[in-house]
């Protein structure tokens, strides 16, 4: 086992490397000119190379990339070249805020996803099952874009119980920015749990179809112990790597969530890069979302190991 574990982690060592690498690579190699968009049409080929020569784009890109790799080591995101700040500065307040954000899809979607999982599988075939996985469809196929609208229509226009749009910025406290947080939570925790619900009913029935279901049966064990000791730990066991998939989607998936309810978090941030071309804020924002989502493949990897019986004696 522990063998297996120091395994998975030298593999996500080596994948973090290589996203960093990759990262770093496809955001150069996207078109558009930081100087050009700052300079605007003020531009002249003089102050251009003034501008590049300041913020050190006129150096080959290995050198910045290998100044990059030795900045990233000692954990400096580097220096944005709109507001001229470190980077970290403007990244840690979106960063937080948008894993509270995820936090609370989280919370929202994985329990009620998992008994509603249940739920579905020991009324397979009956009018709930059948309630349940139309519902499930219809959030797997809706654009989040679409939840999103629809939601705010239904919550703070009709029933004007959360607010459309977050009007705190991103150096709010937490608590300021929590009314503006429940409909993009909403929103991100329709499709993660709609993913999860559905793998929780297969493994359920796969496991309700079981021999070692069946003996337990002929023991004629009471029907909550039976589920409780012995359908449920075997059913959500392989959930455990889609829990962790659903965690990092839902950190990742929050740029267009975030863009539509003005959420002050990192995906907004990552778009509001792009657009001015401040390549040091978007390599951050896309390494951090890159590490996380390695990060929880990995825990999930090893959470997987620990609690397989099988795994624990190999």
């Amino acid at each position: 086992m522990w063998a297996m574990l120091l395994q998975r982690c030298l593999y996500g060592g080596f994948t973090l490397v290589f996203v960093a690498c990759v990262v770093f690579w496809v955001i150069e190699m996207l078109p558009g000119d930081f100087c050009v968009n700052y300079l605007g049409r003020s531009m002249t080929p003089i102050n251009l190379a003034q501008c590049r020569a300041e913020l050190g784009l006129d150096t080959p890109v290995t050198t910045r990339f290998v100044s990059w790799w030795g900045q990233l080591l000692s954990g400096d995101f580097g220096t944005s070249l709109t507001s001229r700040a470190p980077v970290s500065d403007t990244l840690m307040p979106r960063l937080a805020n948008t894993l509270m954000l995820g936090g609370i899809a989280t919370v929202m979607a994985i329990p009620l996803a998992i008994l509603l999982g249940l739920i579905a599988a020991l009324k397979r075939d009956s009018w709930i099952d059948s309630s349940l996985s139309s519902l499930v469809l219809i959030a797997m196929t809706v654009p989040e874009f679409i939840s999103a609208t629809l939601l705010t229509l239904a919550f703070a226009i009709w029933l004007p119980w959360f607010p459309a749009i977050t009007v705190a910025g991103a150096n709010e406290s937490l608590w300021n920015l929590l009314p503006g947080v429940w409909l993009p939570a909403i929103t991100l925790a329709l499709v993660a749990m709609a993913h999860m619900m559905r793998m929780t009913r297969s493994n359920t029935i796969s496991v309700m179809d079981s021999d070692f279901m069946n003996m337990a049966r002929i023991r004629q064990l009471p029907r909550w112990r039976l589920v409780i000791r012995h359908l449920a730990p075997a059913a959500l066991l392989p959930t455990i790597s889609l829990a962790a998939m659903t965690i990092a989607w839902l950190l990742g998936g929050v740029v267009i969530v975030e863009q539509v309810f003005n959420y002050p978090g990192l995906g907004r941030l990552m778009i509001s890069a792009i657009n001015d071309r401040d390549m040091p804020v978007v390599q951050a924002c896309a390494l951090v979302l890159s590490v996380t989502y390695v990060l929880c493949n990995l825990v999930a990897d090893m959470l997987v190991i620990v609690l397989n019986p099988k795994l624990k004696t190999a």
